[in-house]
């Protein structure tokens, strides 16, 4: 191959983009920020950044992820790559978009409000820059597929969790309400959360027990959770 052959082909810039997912008030939400330069300045985007020459698109991600909501070791995975030609009418941006799961009362919130992030209901997000709906409606569906064979939960609920919360859970990411009864016993069977002597009175005298994952969870395989 000539030295010279990669100098004849066009130069592209290369970005992350990454869909941000947290769980409030029995709510998936996502978090968006203005877009603070033109094209779009002002409107909702999502939080990404260019690729610099040093880094891999998962550094890249962890970097604006540290950037954003102050945290290392997030929850990430890639959801594609989005190379239409005019997908940004700035320049030639090929993106490629990840999620990240994220406990939102452990992120750095003042530093999320210096860039003017704010968390939105994901049935209620706006319009959004470019073709960030698109990478949010894939990044759920990405989401909604792991769920139903991965127990979610220890990325987004408190360490300590009631079954109703986990069920909750579960009716958020995946819009629905699933039969509370049939979701215990599915969970019961996967032998992957440990029952703990706390009780969360809160919402009634006799109370529910909290329950964790095992230390070993992430090495279980499952069954089918639930059905998409």
């Amino acid at each position: 191959m000539p030295q010279n052959s990669y100098i004849e082909h066009p130069k592209f810039h290369v970005a992350v983009d990454c869909v941000i997912f947290g769980y409030e008030n029995d709510e998936l939400k996502l978090l968006l920020y203005p877009r603070r330069f033109t094209p779009s300045k002002g409107d909702w985007s999502l939080m990404g950044g260019f690729v610099q020459e040093t880094e891999t698109l998962d550094d890249s991600s962890r970097r604006v992820l540290l950037q954003t909501v102050g945290l290392n070791n997030i929850y990430l995975e890639q959801v594609r790559g989005f190379s239409e030609p005019n997908r940004d009418p700035g320049a030639r941006v090929i993106s490629m978009a990840f999620y990240a799961l994220i406990r939102i009362d452990e992120h750095d919130s003042k530093l999320a409000s210096l860039h003017s992030g704010n968390w939105w209901p994901i049935t209620k997000i706006p319009e959004l820059v470019f073709d960030h709906n698109q990478m949010v409606h894939e990044a759920l569906e990405k989401l909604q597929q792991k769920a139903s064979y991965k127990l979610i939960g220890k990325e987004l609920l408190p360490e300590q969790f009631t079954l109703t919360q986990l069920h909750n859970l579960y009716n958020a990411i995946f819009q629905k309400n699933f039969d509370a009864g049939n979701f215990r016993k599915k969970i019961a069977s996967l032998n992957v959360l440990e029952k703990l002597a706390l009780k969360d009175t809160s919402t009634s005298k006799r109370g529910a027990y909290y329950y964790r994952f095992k230390d070993d969870a992430d090495t279980f395989e499952y069954d089918r959770i639930v059905k998409l």
